[in-house]
């Protein structure tokens, strides 16, 4: 598996995600090897994970997700998220 932590520290972009929240749904659902995301958000923004079940995944939420943030914020798409990616390494859940 691998994942893709997205920060972003535009306080307004989550505003909206929060208000959208099935469009952001609609956008990642159908990543390939989709398997898990999560929205955490913070004092000065938020950030995202996406988990897929490959890197072909990750890669394609990090376009689909700036193609939603441009179509839908487009003052903001100018404040790219800083990006962590990799390889799963460990998992464990409830």
């Amino acid at each position: 598996m691998y994942a893709v932590v997205r920060r972003y520290k535009t306080p307004k972009l989550i505003e909206i995600m929060e208000q959208r929240p099935a469009d952001v749904e609609a956008v990642i659902r159908p990543v390939p090897g989709f398997v898990a995301y999560y929205v955490i958000k913070s004092g000065d923004g938020a950030a995202t994970v996406t988990v897929c079940q490959d890197k072909a995944g990750t890669d394609a939420s990090i376009q689909r997700a700036a193609e939603w943030i441009r179509q839908n914020a487009p003052d903001l798409a100018g404040s790219p998220p800083e990006v962590t990616e990799g390889e799963v390494i460990q998992q464990f859940a409830r």
